[in-house]
């Protein structure tokens, strides 16, 4: 990509108010590319997440396939609102985004790439706005409910919860620990720009703690409706993941009619950040034919 043309987190920032039922948020999203065609990008759940931290290895190439790519920072992550959750998280995700779609006036059907909570998300959207999606890609998330072979929760989703009740250097390497197969690839810049960003936004971290405390199973098993979703998915899955279990991905594929199944080895939670190329190629062949 061309010097006049890079892409940064600060060039392609926007807010919008939403108002979707029964929420009025000011959302933060990243805003890239243009084309006829659309690909939405909805990060996890982890302290600090954003759309920009999560899928930074993963824009250009849509860009430069002539995709509009919009991320969104969900309610109560990075510079979009704080908030409670006392229902399902999954669910507020979704009016969230059809909220920020309806807002910049985003009509026709939208591409969705959803990593863990973003999965989940992502299904939540589909099953409640069939007409307004086209194609799916989600990696390590995309229904709740138990894995069959893992105790739960999974010793990843642990670390994770100590590390929004304790936000400390310490703990954020511990979570990243298990996060990723090679951890090799974490630096301590990246180390210090997540923790930067989960210390700006000290409401984000305690509202995620009472958010659990008000209701434990925050993202709901959806496998009994998974059936209902008819578009074209692609399903990416790491053999190492210590956050949610390979066979979660399997109930995924068994459940929606039009789904494949990606299994990458050596990766962990972080499928389109450890094997970024190979994911790149895998999701342009996938949306373009």
């Amino acid at each position: 990509m061309s010097a006049n043309t890079q892409l940064t987190e600060a060039g392609t920032s926007k807010l919008v108010r939403i108002k979707e039922g029964d929420l009025d948020l000011q959302i933060h999203y990243n805003d890239m590319g243009k084309g006829g065609e659309t690909v939405v990008m909805l990060h996890g759940s982890g302290p600090g997440a954003s759309g920009w931290a999560n899928f930074n290895r993963n824009l250009e190439p849509l860009v430069e396939q002539g995709y509009r790519v919009i991320l969104i920072d969900c309610p109560g992550w990075s510079k979009s609102d704080p908030i409670v959750c006392t229902g399902s998280r999954s669910e507020l995700n979704a009016r969230a985004l059809k909220g920020l779609l309806d807002a910049i006036d985003v009509q026709g059907p939208v591409h969705i790439i959803g990593n863990s909570m973003g999965g989940h998300s992502a299904v939540a959207f589909v099953l409640a706005n069939p007409s307004r999606v086209g194609k799916l890609i989600l990696m390590g998330g995309g229904t709740g409910g138990p894995s069959q072979f893992v105790p739960m929760p999974t010793e990843g989703i642990k670390l994770l919860q100590g590390l929004y009740r304790e936000p400390t250097i310490e703990n954020l390497k511990k979570m990243m620990s298990v996060f990723v197969y090679d951890t090799s690839n974490l630096t301590e810049e990246l180390f210090q720009a997540r923790l930067g960003n989960m210390l700006a936004q000290k409401e984000h971290l305690e509202n995620f703690t009472k958010s659990l405390a008000a209701n434990p199973k925050q993202f709901p098993d959806v496998g009994h409706r998974l059936s209902e979703v008819k578009a074209p998915t692609l399903i990416i899955w790491g053999r190492d993941d210590r956050f949610v279990p390979l066979d979660v991905g399997l109930r995924l594929l068994w459940g929606m009619p039009n789904a494949e199944f990606h299994i990458f080895n050596r990766c962990g939670h972080w499928a389109q950040w450890e094997h970024a190329d190979k994911f790149n190629r895998m999701v342009l062949d996938f949306l373009t034919h």
